[in-house]
């Protein structure tokens, strides 16, 4: 999944791909464990992807506080206004 596929997304559609996501992820490890795991590397791509879409999430509630005025302290936007 790319990011740019993400920001398409609603944040509703965000919210449950990312729990979607999770499960798998939980599922794989789980089969990992079992010795069912047939492809090792999707728990590689599970896990970057909910990163994808934690990020993403991430960079959208900046650009909301940021435009309402609300920087928080610490943050690289906030190093980059100074």
């Amino acid at each position: 999944m790319k990011a740019s596929e993400i920001r398409k997304m609603t944040p509703e559609e965000r919210l449950l791909k990312l729990n979607e996501l999770r499960l798998e992820l939980v599922k794989l490890r789980l089969q990992s464990k079992v010795g069912t795991l047939t492809n090792t590397a999707r728990i590689r791509n599970v896990r970057r992807d909910i990163a994808r879409i934690l990020t993403v999430m991430r960079e959208e509630s900046v650009k909301a506080k940021e435009q309402a005025g609300e920087v928080e302290e610490g943050t690289a936007v906030e190093e980059e206004k100074q």
